[in-house]
């Protein structure tokens, strides 16, 4: 120890001792000892640990000395079941009623006096039943909830009726017609159409969709564009749709109905 003094004196003979170099060569070998003592009993604690526990662990209560359980059964006591006491129904009172049944048809010699129907002063002081019997006169009149008719033939189709007269349908049996069919709807198209100036600048090309109505007597009304490609493309295909001549009209359940049609035209640049 005095010769590690010794030398750090030396080397710090001519320079400032002051400075903390020096305290900390001075101080280095005693920091040394006390961690290298600190790490080693660090790590005999660490080793001798299992051991100590064993130790201990031998003068715990094991498992089965720990609580000890009575389980000696416990006698339930049986329910009796009492028996509930039903009271008797009270007889209704009895009603008045006037023997009437569903009328037969017999020979005039077969006819009883007492098969006869009962007169209206009767029906007034009994109902109608199927023999006469004289009531008790407490009887209480029951009113019978009222529940809804069942709809009628008429009022089922009137729920099922088809949409009114300024409603066109969307769907039909028979779909309206060009007159020829496709093809001359196809050849009509070719010859009519014109193409926009502006659309063939723009090299615009494309499928305008037109919808209209057809009416009854084959006339074509409300055109519309619900799906263009602009460019001049939407005003030719309304004039040419416009300039059409009459179709043959939709039928729904035989009869001529208005109907919406919609009718792609193709815009092509050749």
């Amino acid at each position: 120890m005095e010769t590690t003094h010794a030398l750090d004196e030396l080397i710090f003979a001519n320079r400032n001792q002051a400075y903390g170099a020096f305290a900390l060569r001075r101080g280095y070998r005693g920091t040394i000892n006390r961690a290298l003592l600190v790490g080693s009993g660090i790590f005999l604690l660490g080793i001798g640990m299992p051991t100590v526990y064993r130790l201990f662990a031998d003068k715990l209560p094991k498992d089965d000395q720990m609580i000890a359980v009575d389980m000696t059964p416990i006698q339930l006591q049986e329910l009796k079941e009492e028996p509930i006491p039903i009271r008797a129904e009270e007889p209704l009172p009895q009603q008045a009623t006037v023997r009437d049944l569903p009328p037969v048809v017999l020979p005039d010699e077969e006819v009883l006096e007492e098969n006869l129907p009962p007169t209206i002063d009767e029906l007034t002081e009994a109902k109608p039943g199927e023999q006469t019997v004289e009531g008790s006169g407490e009887v209480e009149e029951i009113i019978a909830p009222v529940e809804s008719a069942a709809p009628t033939v008429q009022e089922k189709a009137v729920e099922v009726a088809p949409p009114k007269d300024d409603e066109p349908f969307l769907f039909v049996e028979q779909q309206p017609e060009f007159p020829g069919g496709m093809e001359a709807l196809a050849k009509f198209l070719q010859k009519s159409l014109q193409y926009p100036g502006q659309a063939a600048r723009s090299n615009i090309s494309g499928r305008v969709f037109v919808s209209f109505i057809v009416g009854t007597d084959g006339t074509l009304t409300d055109v519309q564009v619900p799906r263009g490609i602009g460019f001049g493309c939407d005003e030719e295909a309304i004039r040419v749709v416009k300039s059409m001549p009459r179709w043959k009209p939709g039928k729904q359940s035989g009869r001529a109905v208005r109907v919406r049609y919609n009718l792609p035209i193709v815009f092509t640049l050749e």
